[in-house]
Formats: C-alpha cells, sequence, structure tokens
C-alpha cells in the first residue's frame, strides 16, 4: 500500500524561495598531512568494498490461514427408469436396455454426443515427452549411491490417554490414506477413559484423521478390501469381528456375535481372494481360524483348529499370532503361533485333522510376522524373538536364512513388493532395519532410529519406495527410501533364486546327516540289554550336573587369573619401555 500525505501549506508560506547561482570555487580550510599519522597507517591490499546503488530492501514472512480440505460422500440414487420396470428385477432392465440399444434415434445420439466428447477430450491431450513407456522390459542399473531413507510425515494418535498403534494398512488405491488400529495390549492394564477410536489418516494431512471408525471394541488389526476401498475389516481385542463401509460413515457395519468369535484378542485378519471380494479369515490366540463372509458375520463359515496333535481338541490348540495367505496358492495358508511354531494348512482337506499338512520349529517366542516372498512363495519370512528367520517349504526342520541375535526384541516385519532380496524389521528399541541380503548378510543394510519408543508395526506401500511404522505411544512414522531400495536391481531375481536354492540345498544335506546320525544312536540304543533305571538316571543327571557346573567355574577362575596376570604384567612392560 502506497503511502501519501498530501500538504495544505501555501506556498508562499513555507519560506524564502532558494536561488542557485554559479561562482567561482572557495578553500574554506586546508589540512596539511600529518608524518606520525602516515607513519602508522597500513595498507591492506587488496582492499573489497562493497557498494549498493540500489534501493534498500526488506524481506518479510507471515502465515497465513491454512487451507483445509474435506472429503465428503455422495450417494447417488439409480433413476430414469419407466414406470412397468422394476429397477431392482435384473432380468426387466436387461430387457429394456436391450429395447432401447435396438432403437435408432438412441445410436444417432449417442454418435453425435460421442463426437462432441471426443472433442472436449482432445483439447487437453498432451504428450509427456519424459515418460518412460518400457520401463518394465528391462531392469534399472545397479545404484551406487548409498542405501538412505527420510521421515516425510508423523501422525500421532490425537487422543490424550496414548495407545499403541497394533496394525496399518495402505489404501489400495493410489495408497493416498492408511488406516491405522490403536489398542492396549497390556492384559487387564488399559488406562480408565481409553478411547476406542481407529482412524483413517491422509497422507497430506497429519494433523486431523480424516475418519474416524468406532468399533465396540479397541482394534488389533485393521485391513483394507483390496477389491472395494470402501471397505475395512477389523479384529476387535474382545474376538469380534467388525467391518466398515466408509460411504456410511463411522459406525460399524457388520459385527459378529460374540457367542461365535474368539475368545482371545483377534491377531491376524486378511482378506481372501473371491469372486464376490467378501471372504475373509482370521485367527487369535484362543487356537481358531475362522472363515467369514462379511455380508452374514452371524456365524463363521469355517473354523479351524490348530491343534497339532490332530485330535481337534481346543485345549491342546496352539495360539495363533500371525497369518499368511497367498492368491497364488488359494488352498494354502499358515499360520504364526504364540509357542514359536509355523504350522501349514491346506483349507481344502476333507478332514479337520488332514487341514494341518506339516510344522516349522520357528522361534523361542511369538511369531510376529509371517509373509511369503512375492517373488518366490516356496520362501517366507518369520519375525520373533531375537531374530528373523527366511524358510523354504522343502526343509522343515530348520530355516535357510537368519540373521544375527540382535539386542533389542523384534516386534514386526515384511518383505520389499518390488526387490526379491530387501525386507524390513522392526525392534523394540524403537530401530527400523533394512536387510539386503544380495548386498551384506551379516548386518542389515540401513539401520534407522524411527523414534524412542518401541514399533510395534510396519506396513510396506505397493511401490516399495514408503514405509509406515507404528509405535508404543500410537505415533505413525511415514518415511521415504532412497531409489536403490525401491528398484530392481540388475539380475537381482536370478540372484536371490540362486542363493535361496543353494542354502535350501546345505539344509537338505545337513538334515540328512543329522536323520542318520539320530538312525545310529537309536539303533544303539536297541543293542543295549537292559535300560538304566530311573533311580540311575537321577543319579547320573545330578553327576552331570554337578560336573558340568565345575567346568563352568574352573574356566571362569581361570580367565579372572588370566587377566590378573596381565594387569600385573603391564606396568613392568611400561617402565621397561621407558
Amino acid at each position: 500500500m502506497e503511502i501519501v500525505y498530501v500538504y495544505v501549506k501555501k506556498r508562499s508560506e513555507f519560506g524564502k524561495q532558494c536561488n542557485f547561482t554559479d561562482r567561482m570555487a572557495e578553500l574554506h580550510i586546508d589540512i596539511p598531512p600529518n608524518p606520525e599519522l602516515a607513519e602508522q597507517f597500513m595498507e591492506r591490499n587488496p582492499v573489497d568494498t562493497g557498494i549498493q546503488c540500489s534501493t534498500s530492501m526488506s524481506e518479510h514472512e507471515a502465515n497465513t490461514e491454512r487451507f483445509e480440505m474435506e472429503t465428503r460422500g455422495v450417494n447417488h440414487v439409480e433413476g430414469g427408469w419407466p414406470k412397468d420396470v422394476n429397477p431392482l428385477e435384473l432380468e426387466q432392465t436387461i430387457r429394456f436396455r436391450k429395447k432401447v440399444e435396438k432403437d435408432e434415434n438412441y445410436i444417432n445420439t449417442i454418435m453425435q454426443l460421442g463426437l462432441i466428447m471426443e472433442h472436449c477430450v482432445k483439447q487437453n491431450n498432451a504428450i509427456d515427452i519424459y515418460q518412460e513407456y518400457f520401463d518394465d522390459e528391462d531392469a534399472v542399473e545397479v545404484t551406487e549411491e548409498a542405501p538412505s531413507a527420510k521421515t516425510i510425515n508423523v501422525f500421532r494418535d490425537p487422543q490424550e490417554i496414548k495407545r499403541s498403534a497394533t496394525h496399518l494398512s495402505w489404501h489400495p488405491d493410489g495408497n493416498r490414506k492408511l488406516a491405522v488400529a490403536y489398542s492396549c495390549l497390556n492384559f487387564q492394564r488399559a488406562p480408565e477413559g481409553m478411547s476406542h477410536d481407529s482412524y483413517i489418516w491422509d497422507l497430506e494431512s497429519p494433523n486431523r484423521p480424516e475418519t474416524v471408525l468406532k468399533p465396540s471394541s479397541p482394534l488389533v488389526t485393521l485391513e483394507y478390501n483390496p477389491k472395494d476401498s470402501h471397505i475395512l475389516l477389523g479384529g476387535c481385542y474382545n474376538g469380534q469381528i467388525a467391518c466398515w463401509d466408509t460411504r456410511k460413515g463411522s459406525l460399524v457395519a457388520e459385527l459378529s456375535t460374540i457367542e461365535f468369535s474368539h475368545r482371545d484378542p483377534v491377531y491376524g485378519t486378511i482378506w481372501l481372494q473371491s469372486k464376490t471380494g467378501t471372504e475373509c479369515f482370521s485367527a487369535s490366540t484362543d487356537g481358531q481360524v475362522m472363515w467369514w463372509d462379511i455380508r452374514k458375520l452371524s456365524e463363521p463359515t469355517e473354523v479351524v483348529i490348530m491343534d497339532i496333535t490332530r485330535k481337534e481338541q481346543l485345549e491342546n490348540a496352539l495360539g495363533a499370532i500371525s497369518l499368511e495367505f497367498e492368491s497364488t496358492l488359494p488352498t494354502k495358508f499358515m499360520v504364526g503361533t504364540e509357542q514359536g511354531m509355523v504350522i501349514s494348512c491346506n483349507r481344502k482337506a476333507k478332514t479337520q485333522a488332514e487341514k494341518i499338512v506339516c510344522t516349522f520349529p520357528g522361534h523361542h517366542g511369538p511369531v510376529y510376522a509371517l509373509q511369503r516372498n512375492p517373488f518366490y512363495p516356496k520362501n517366507f519370512l518369520t519375525v520373533g524373538d531375537w531374530t528373523a528367520r527366511i524358510w523354504s517349504e522343502e526343509s522343515r526342520e530348520s530355516s535357510i536364512m537368519w540373521t544375527k541375535y540382535h539386542m533389542a526384541y523384534l516386534s514386526d516385519g515384511a518383505w520389499s513388493p518390488v526387490r526379491p532380496a530387501v525386507f524390513f524389521t522392526t525392534k523394540m528399541d524403537g530401530t527400523l532395519d533394512i536387510w539386503d541380503f544380495v548386498f551384506k548378510q551379516c548386518d542389515p543394510a540401513l539401520s534407522l532410529k524411527v523414534c524412542d519408543e518401541a514399533l510395534f508395526c510396519l506396513r510396506v506401500q505397493d511401490n516399495g519406495g514408503l514405509i509406515a511404522c507404528g509405535s508404543q505411544l500410537g505415533t505413525t512414522t511415514l518415511l521415504e527410501v532412497s531409489q536403490g531400495l525401491c528398484n530392481l536391481q540388475r539380475n537381482e531375481k536370478n540372484t536371490a533364486s540362486s542363493i535361496f536354492e543353494r542354502e535350501t540345498r546345505r539344509e537338505k544335506i545337513l538334515e540328512a546327516r543329522h536323520r542318520e546320525m539320530r538312525l545310529k544312536e537309536k539303533g544303539k540304543a536297541e543293542g543295549r540289554e537292559e535300560e538304566p533305571r530311573e533311580e540311575e538316571v537321577s543319579i547320573n543327571l545330578e553327576e552331570l550336573v554337578a560336573k558340568a557346573e565345575e567346568e563352568f567355574f574352573n574356566v571362569i577362575y581361570s580367565e579372572m587369573k588370566r587377566k590378573e596376570t596381565e594387569a600385573l604384567k603391564k606396568p613392568t612392560e611400561v617402565r621397561a619401555s621407558v
């Protein structure tokens, strides 16, 4: 805004007018040079002096009001049918459409409207000269840049009483949204007044959730329907299965009855690859895996009890923590149990006992993550206790690859959807590890300290570029990885395949040797005349324990003496060197 001041005084009142004339120059004062000051003068070469000839300007910043966007749904109602046609009857609507499509006026009108619409579409027709049309033909060159990742956004639980982010799910259409389930998994330690709400976040607006989901019990899992992005499936802490339709609001659309639901929290929910897109299955630590149809959630369509003794008794069942289902193997599914074992099942078996095909002795604690490799489904990843392990279905006694034992407990893991040799793990110390076993097998390729509290879950975007991590205090951190970690490297598929096959062969050889050794020991045991009595066995066990303790303490004492002698030698060596 220009500032203007108007003078209202007359010109004659300003004073006498100045008149300028030309005259010769006059010397008013002459200061002779001082030799003493000249001696103190110090010359500097070169001399840089900044001269600003333009007008002085200043820059100011101001925070304007932020423009907030809000998404709302609109329900459209079908109309335009004649009175004699019932729009709910499929046969009547098809018959009426065929009749109209044969009308000449209808065909002429469509042709004219088509030309007008084509003309309008071509107005915005532009060519992207930088678009890569054949980027899927050849793999990208191996990049030499170091693996890196940066934080893009942080979504914090808006509730005052903080809860853990227990599960994450990406929006299937463009991955523009992220659904987060919040719950307190400490048994009977949920704070009083804790909210049950879970949220759907828009990646571009982290200050406020886009949609609030209001379940009857806190959600442990939450999954988007891959065929219908408006439908979400949730597993509740009280064992119920809930379904939402975001077009209908925040309240539950379908809810399973308590008497036919799980008895423990639902730790795993997965959508099945079906024609209707309404089938799913769930797992809980009560030892049951249930199949559901969201159109009728009153009771499950099928139940499998995780009893490896095949007696179908619920009290002997192993608690299920994680689930895995691959659409290319529609009859198979895998369950990670609370006891550290992985169970492979066949859904199409005739009897309940035959549905449990085989088991894998996985971890010392619960199997928190279980996922097949997206490029090689016979190889799968498990995360539990202090390690992450890679298995092959051909080797059932031990894993073919595994990470070192970490100091912190591992909580979740997932494969990269674009690179067969890359997987991610989260730990209880707030660290995210990115592993690339083609590049390095002993240590992670990149280790990031995401937050100070424990990380509970992670989910990788479909293009492999974004990773979401949920923490114990309900903070969801969005990370973007470098191009080298989300672009397929040259010959990576062949390299990863050869590594899997080599390690599988090695484990098969070791399993065969162990099997031979067990048979030899069994033969020796059968060749003995008498079995030792129970008393003798107990005596022998006591002697062995005492002997082992004695050897253990002898090793400790000898190590202490060695360190004392080294400590005494050091001063003498120093004096000798002086």
